[in-house]
């Protein structure tokens, strides 16, 4: 019995090692500007509406990339489910009023309500608190010697001259500064006076967003017109407006309405799963966003290159890695095809899956992200920017990261390496700015392929057309040459640079 068990040991390893010994090349053909071009066109295509994240079109997209997961024979990657669903929340303005001793005004002509920060209330006051710019922190207290409990206070716009220039004032500047300000004070609700109305085009609906449940409930927030504040102050209005805020409390009869509706959405990220062999219950991750910012009124925004290449280079990549399993030449290590949604919102699908993982982040050897990859950098002024990638984060986590990605790229895709984004003090931050960030966040080794900010960066023009096939594949193929020695390397990365 000893003997047996030692017998099929020993073919245990060998088959392995001979398995890790394969020559990937044949395999990294399947990857082709032809297949790329096919998978992109559909992607970025009128259809799927500039997939925006908890739109019809995101759920198209996921739609097609589920069914070419399924196609190419990879199993469901969420316990029997392609898809991983997360919540998403999102207000709409049902009404809004605004009277002052009586007088109405009307919504986005006169005022606006902030349809994210403010809830459900209807209010009546007595007395209107003038602030001055409304700042009360360790610099200045606009507060002092005023009595605004339970009171509304209305502020002048923006921040004090020379205010933000203070060191200490931009470390702990927040974009709720004036409304926390107001609400340590112990003021019901806020009036700021803005100068952009009227206002068109206000849809009524507010951004999307992940928890429906706020650490900290703010005072309500209105942004009035001018005329508004004249209503409040009269002549008062044109010695603040000049420069002169003077603190003082005015009469008047404030009414304050708002009636909101919170619609409950949910999108999803796609996962395939390749199961491996001796190594199975370890993991690659090789991911990409294949959400976008959808369409504004009938103008699509259609995220070809952000983030269309990445999305079909993965789709590219697991056809690869399908074929060499087909041949009976699978990966040691499990490979998860990671397909997030939510990436423009702000890293919503990588965090979701990140804070709830499928497959334990321990065992998860790297993260290989490939966000924007199929177009020319035209500020890149150094070497031929026909034949590049910038390769973030190779230097951070695990020092295997960056001779293993050298390795595969001097062996076979001979793509210059652009480091430029490694550079701490890079003013873009791009490091910080795609979905690897959440795995980097957890201590999982990260690469970021990526081809650098363009003219249709964000715009309606970012459209097929405009990619280069040649070099997307080129690039795709080192993400999966470089995924190949990962899967198929007898040890996990190390972990071995201080996060």
């Amino acid at each position: 019995m000893k003997q047996i068990v030692l017998i099929i040991a020993v073919f245990i390893s060998v088959q392995s090692q001979a398995q890790k010994m394969t020559d990937p090349a044949p395999y990294a053909k399947v990857i082709t500007e032809e297949g790329l071009k096919k998978h992109l066109y559909t992607v970025a295509s009128r259809e799927f509406e500039g997939r925006e994240t908890a739109t019809e079109g995101q759920r198209k997209a996921a739609s097609y990339i589920e069914s070419t997961f399924r196609e190419l024979g990879l199993q469901p990657g969420n316990k029997g489910a392609y898809q991983l669903y997360y919540p998403v929340y999102r207000d709409s303005l049902r009404s809004s009023a605004l009277q002052i001793n009586g007088q109405a005004f009307q919504p986005n002509e006169d005022f606006a309500s902030n349809i994210f920060y403010d809830y459900n209330a209807t209010l009546f006051g007595s007395e209107v608190v003038f602030a001055g710019y409304g700042i009360s922190d360790s610099t200045r207290d606009d507060y002092k010697g005023l009595d605004v409990k339970g009171k509304i206070v209305l502020l002048l716009n923006g921040m004090p001259p020379g205010y933000l220039q203070a060191p200490v004032n931009r470390r702990q500047f927040n974009p709720y500064v004036k409304q926390d300000a107001a609400q340590k004070n112990g003021a019901i609700a806020v009036l700021v006076i803005q100068n952009d109305f009227p206002r068109k085009g206000i849809s009524g609906l507010g951004n999307m967003y992940l928890s429906a449940y706020k650490k900290v409930i703010r005072p309500n927030i209105f942004y009035v017109s001018p005329k508004i504040a004249q209503a409040i102050m009269g002549a008062d209005y044109e010695a603040a407006k000049g420069g002169n805020p003077m603190a003082k409390t005015y009469r008047a009869d404030v009414m304050l309405e708002v009636s909101k509706a919170t619609l409950q959405l949910q999108s999803s990220d796609v996962l395939g799963f390749m199961e491996g062999t001796d190594l199975k219950d370890e993991l690659v991750v090789i991911s990409a966003h294949y959400d976008h910012l959808g369409k504004r009124d009938t103008v699509i925004y259609y995220g070809a290159d952000d983030d269309g290449s990445g999305t079909v280079s993965v789709l590219e990549i697991a056809k690869a890695f399908s074929r060499a399993k087909a041949a009976g030449k699978g990966p040691r290590r499990s490979i998860l095809f990671l397909a997030n949604s939510g990436e423009e919102k702000g890293l919503w699908g990588s965090e979701y899956y990140a804070e709830h993982p499928v497959y334990p982040l321990d065992k998860t050897t790297v993260d290989l992200n490939i966000d924007m990859v199929g177009r020319i950098d035209p500020n890149r002024k150094q070497g031929d920017s026909t034949n590049y990638v910038y390769v973030v984060g190779d230097d951070k986590l695990s020092s295997d990261l960056k001779p293993i990605s050298i390795g595969a790229n001097k062996k076979y895709t001979k793509l210059e390496l652009d480091y430029k984004f490694n550079d701490p003090k890079d003013p873009e931050q791009i490091y910080y700015r795609s979905d690897h960030y959440n795995f980097a966040k957890k201590g999982v080794p990260i690469i970021f392929y990526f081809d650098g900010i363009h003219k249709d960066y964000h715009r309606p023009s970012d459209t097929p057309d405009k990619i280069n096939y040649d070099l997307l594949a080129k690039r795709a193929r080192l993400v999966f040459f470089t995924a190949w020695e990962m899967a198929n390397r007898d040890a996990m990365l190390k972990r071995d640079i201080p996060l």
